[in-house]
């Protein structure tokens, strides 16, 4: 079978995995700072469809998502949905979702089979916080009157949350990898990292 092509076993999984980021959100939100992006548990999910799925399965879960919510299903976290929320001070942050489990997903191929538990947690920080809070600075600077300085310093409140999520996340990845070998392809042995 082609490598581009999806079986149903992995629309499943794309499927339960945007229901998971879905579900994530019901608890709502706190909104922290100036910049008014909320803090949602969400983006748990992001970086677990990444580091369990991989970068195509993991991708496409976030991008169902995100296509029910511009089709006006009220799943981000506060019941939000439609094309409204693409246009608001958040949306770098859902841009950021997309490459923030690409990345994750293309670095967590690179760590397996073995899975370190150190390698799954830089892997989980550089998608699910570098890559993710980039977007979201972006599209705060260009949604609001905020400078770059401004915007990047107004995320400092987030990330203490955010590393919580990256080391849950990495625990849980583990443990499924270990549990289920082979729901990521692994990356040739030449491009891993070295076993310490």
């Amino acid at each position: 079978m082609s490598q581009s092509r999806f079986s149903a076993r992995d629309i499943a999984q794309v499927a339960v995995f945007a229901a998971l980021i879905a579900a994530l959100g019901l608890p709502g939100s706190i909104t922290v700072g100036i910049s008014g992006v909320p803090i949602t548990v969400q983006s748990l999910g992001i970086i677990l469809a990444g580091a369990i799925l991989g970068p195509r399965k993991g991708t496409a879960a976030v991008l169902v998502l995100l296509a029910l919510v511009a089709m006006g299903l009220p799943l981000l976290s506060g019941g939000r949905g439609g094309l409204g929320v693409f246009a608001g001070t958040t949306v770098g942050y859902l841009v950021g979702w997309v490459f923030g489990a690409l990345v994750i997903g293309l670095l967590t191929a690179r760590i397996l089979p073995k899975y370190p538990l150190w390698a799954g947690l830089v892997v989980n920080v550089i998608g699910g916080i570098v890559v993710i809070y980039f977007f979201g600075v972006l599209g705060v600077v260009l949604r609001t009157d905020l400078g770059v300085a401004a915007a990047t310093t107004s995320i400092f409140a987030y990330i203490p949350g955010d590393l919580v999520k990256v080391v849950i996340a990495a625990v849980v990845a583990k443990g499924v990898h270990r549990a289920y070998p082979g729901l990521i392809r692994s990356a040739p042995s030449s491009l891993r990292p070295a076993d310490v």
